[in-house]
Formats: C-alpha cells, structure tokens, sequence
C-alpha cells in the first residue's frame, strides 16, 4: 500500500507512518542503517480514518467506529493505552473510575474513546462487572 485515495481530491495520497515518514522510505537497508525508529512503524491517524472509511462504504459502521476510536489512541503512548485496555477489564475498576478516565480522554480531545470507558462505565456497574 503506497498511498490512500484523497476523497476530495480524487488523488493518491502517501500512507503515512506516526512520524510523518512515508512508508515508502521504511525499508530493511533504512532498519540496518539505524534510519527507522519506533514511531516510523506506527500507523498514522489518517490511515485509520482512511480505514474507517473504506469500512463505512462497505456496511461496516462498526468496524469503522473501531478504527476511529484507534486513530484517537494514537496520541498516547503504550503504557497508556495498556492503563486503559486494564481499566476496561471486568472487575479492575469502578464506574467512577472509568467515568474519571473517560473525562480526562474527552478532554485532551479522545472523545470516542472517552464515549467507550462511559458507556462501560454504566454497562458495568448495571451488570456487576465492577471492582
């Protein structure tokens, strides 16, 4: 995959790493020569929405809310995202404290993912699945 069609444009776009980097330039001699690092093999926001897209054209809202909600998680670092799988275990928090994490994600501009933990915040308490 070199490049995303441009739904304004009608034009190819280069797909992306996190860094900015086209993939392209992501190539074994560049991994030999110490030229590649973590965020060049992270997927950029754009191709996620792309994604979701391509998913919605294809009767698959559901999916295309997923990938959203992983372009939104791009912003923050593994250990984060890891706090937050955890937190969304049953039993590993409580609807206060998901409904706490929900808001600071809805404001550092997350807002899907906060609508997530909110939604399990209620879902869980209702069914017990709360710590």
């Amino acid at each position: 995959m070199t490049g995303v069609r441009d739904q304004q444009a009608g034009q190819a776009q280069p797909v992306q790493a996190l860094s900015g980097r086209p993939v392209g330039e992501l190539t074994l001699e560049a991994v030999r020569r110490g030229e590649v690092s973590l965020p060049d093999l992270r997927i950029h926001p754009a191709t996620l929405e792309h994604q979701a897209q391509v998913a919605l054209e294809h009767g698959n809202p559901q999916l295309a809310e997923n990938l959203r909600r992983a372009a939104e998680l791009t912003a923050l670092g593994d250990d984060e995202v890891l706090a937050i799988y955890e937190a969304l275990r049953p039993g590993r928090s409580t609807a206060t404290q998901l409904t706490a994490l929900a808001a600071s994600l809805d404001g550092r501009g997350l807002p899907r993912c906060a609508a997530l933990l909110t939604e399990a915040a209620e879902i869980y308490e209702r069914r017990g699945l709360t710590a």
